[in-house]
């Protein structure tokens, strides 16, 4: 039988193979990686610029929404931290616009995508959504400590879905490994948890201004000692996790380099996190540095539950 390069171009009477089906899907398969992957990068850069115009007290430099001084470009308001603000809203307007085409894509294609990819686009728009609108919120309410912490944890949680989806779509254009160890999603899942959580809490420490008070006039120190004590809970789970990849079967090399990529990050995380204190916050660049660790940790996180739930339920195992 010739290969039949898309099942709907089969003619009467014919049959596609399974190779065919693969072969037909590989190039949109391809397509929605790399739009994923763009993705993970532009939302992990949008939480640290994000931190960035925290730390730089950039959060007002745009005083309206969605406009900056009432134009799309303010040149002549243009300073570091009108550029900060202003390039933080230019980043998730990029984000929304790619994940609309994305949902268009995913269902011009759905016959050839795995059949969750729609929705969990469909989620992520939501997601953007409650994200811009909590933008607005930040801005129109003065940087009220709990919107900023919840404007945060919804780009997270974007970051995680991303990544997860991204992962996943790799996984579906490889062989379905070997079925993971029944102690595995009781780690995994505990750790992610953890990590969230302590993201949160740094977060709702940092839009308070928590940890310079506590520096400078001894007031706020609860929220510094719980974003403490909580990095420690975090870092065991990850450790954990890392351990327990390292006699995965070969077939799982992936998720094993990315659970060691994550504890190797921990590391880092907490030698940034003393670096702060030890500067007692008054070099911008290690503070943002410190975010952009935790938005790189919960990426990685998700791209570990991502590879994960798709090998263990592969678009490829449907095919006749």
């Amino acid at each position: 039988m010739a290969r039949l390069p898309f099942p709907d171009a089969v003619p009467p009477g014919a049959v596609a193979s399974p190779a065919d089906f693969f072969g037909a899907r590989l190039l949109p398969l391809r397509v929605a990686q790399r739009l994923t992957g763009h993705l993970v990068v532009a939302l992990v850069a949008l939480v640290a610029i994000g931190g960035a115009t925290r730390v730089m007290e950039a959060g007002l430099a745009c005083p309206d929404w969605p406009l900056c001084y009432g134009v799309l470009l303010p040149g002549r308001q243009m300073n570091l931290q009108v550029f900060l603000e202003w390039f933080h809203r230019l980043d998730a307007f990029l984000v929304g616009v790619a994940l609309l085409v994305l949902a268009g894509f995913s269902l011009r294609q759905r016959a050839l995508l795995p059949p969750w990819l729609p929705w969990a686009t469909a989620a992520a728009l939501l997601l953007v959504g409650l994200q811009g609108g909590l933008g607005a919120l930040t801005v129109l309410h003065l940087l009220e400590a709990s919107t900023v912490t919840a404007h945060l944890g919804t780009g997270l949680a974007l970051v995680l879905l991303l990544s997860a989806m991204h992962q996943a779509l790799l996984a579906e254009a490889q062989p379905a490994p070997l079925a993971l160890p029944s102690h595995w999603w009781p780690l995994a899942l505990p750790a992610g948890l953890l990590l969230c959580g302590q993201c949160l809490l740094g977060g709702a420490m940092a839009t308070r201004w928590a940890a310079d008070l506590c520096l400078s006039a001894g007031e706020g120190c609860r929220w510094l000692l719980w974003h403490r004590l909580g990095a420690w809970p975090a870092a065991v789970g990850l450790v954990l996790l890392a351990l327990a990849s390292l006699p995965l079967a070969p077939a799982w090399r992936p998720l094993r380099r990315l659970s060691l990529a994550a504890l190797m990050l921990v590391a880092l995380q907490v030698l940034l996190g003393l670096l702060c204190l030890r500067l007692q916050l008054e070099v911008p660049a290690v503070s943002v540095a410190h975010q952009l660790g935790a938005a790189l940790l919960v990426a990685l996180l998700g791209a570990i539950w991502g590879r994960a739930l798709a090998a263990s339920a592969p678009f490829a195992a449907s095919l006749p």
